[in-house]
């Protein structure tokens, strides 16, 4: 039996399994299984499979956006208008993608855009170079799940459906569980919240099933198996904006309506239309920060900022974005801006910068 079949025939058992307090630890034994199987066709073992050949998507920029959609919702027409390369993004196939379709450059930033179609057709039962385009996935920054106006909720469930099939999941955070696997000593089971949803007899018949008897495991959270089986295969959580193409085609009343779905940009890729929007949702969802630079007795260069990315914002990861020598060579910096206390501030390395800010090293 193939490892698709394994994975249809335990959805199937699934369910049919009633929901309850006597099934818990039966279901929770099928999720892990579940998982498993779903790894195997992204890492497959042996060498079968179509697991030998590369898929490089060399990086550049700051940043990487995945698009990710079915056809005919627009994402090429996008594409176009946002990085004006529309050849590369007309040329575009699943199966002979080995270049970058398109770079935008925004706030001074230099983001990279790939467009991934083909993480919905066929991906999923590892056909095809499947595996390689989810693997590039699950290295985005940030995704694009572009959506047809007429028919959102129905092809956003199927696209999210899919993507969490292979450990990718949207707009979410780590469920706040500290694993560690030990040599000896058995399942050690803490929680500092009540657990609702578990108990240290389904905690270890999921662990067992992952070959995993020692270890120290404590819940910071009332998890569910959902939540410890993300943890155990370790999850990548990607922030996403639900880009809502063709909004010339619906009424404003409709529109009103698509701009309660969390986390949706309404646009028009032909017209044009709310594409500021877009961008700001875009820069704000990458967390990026521009720092300029100011040096000695001249203005702000505000023509070419410094990008830094989330959680590598100090005075020290600004230096090292510039030249890794300047740190052995640094005194102190000024700095102007939201982060200093008086303008300017006098600053070590360790102090953190804020978008616009602008610095001056003193070696």
């Amino acid at each position: 039996m193939s490892t698709v079949d394994k994975i249809k025939e335990i959805e199937a058992e699934m369910a049919r399994t009633q929901k309850n307090k006597a099934t818990a630890r039966h279901l929770g034994l099928l999720k892990a299984k579940l998982a498993k199987l779903r790894r195997e066709l992204l890492t497959p073992s042996g060498g079968g499979g179509g697991g030998g050949e590369g898929f490089d998507v060399a990086k550049t920029g700051v940043a990487r956006i995945g698009f990710v959609g079915f056809p005919s919702v627009g994402k090429s027409t996008l594409m176009s208008k946002l990085t004006g390369t529309y050849s590369a993004v007309a040329a575009y196939e699943f199966t002979t993608l080995t270049t970058v379709p398109g770079v935008l450059q925004y706030k001074g930033a230099k983001i990279q855009i790939l467009d991934l179609p083909g993480i919905i057709e066929g991906a999923q039962d590892g056909k095809g170079r499947g595996r390689q385009v989810i693997a590039v996935a699950r290295t985005c920054s940030l995704i694009f799940l572009c959506l047809d106006v007429l028919k959102p909720l129905t092809d956003k469930r199927l696209i999210e459906r899919e993507l969490e099939g292979f450990g990718i999941l949207l707009n979410k955070s780590p469920p706040n569980i500290s694993f560690k696997k030990k040599d000896k000593g058995g399942i050690n089971m803490t929680n500092t919240v009540p657990l609702t949803n578990l108990d240290l007899d389904q905690v270890k018949a999921v662990l067992g099933e992952y070959r995993i008897h020692n270890a120290d495991i404590n819940f910071r959270c009332n998890a569910t198996v959902d939540d410890l089986i993300d943890v155990i295969e370790t999850r990548i959580y990607i922030p996403a904006i639900y880009v809502l193409n063709k909004i010339d085609q619906i009424s404003i009343e409709e529109l009103d309506l698509i701009y309660k779905i969390p986390h949706a940009v309404p646009i028009s890729a032909h017209h044009e239309w709310n594409f500021d929007e877009l961008l700001d949702r875009m820069w704000e969802y990458l967390n990026l920060t521009r720092i300029y630079t100011k040096p000695k007795g001249q203005l702000p260069d505000y023509s070419a900022p410094v990008i830094l990315r989330q959680n590598n914002r100090s005075v020290e990861d600004f230096c090292n974005s510039i030249h890794k020598t300047i740190v052995k060579e640094f005194k102190y910096a000024l700095v102007w801006g939201s982060s200093a206390k008086h303008q300017p501030q006098k600053v070590g390395l360790t102090h953190v910068l804020n978008d616009e800010d602008v610095v001056q090293i003193i070696k």
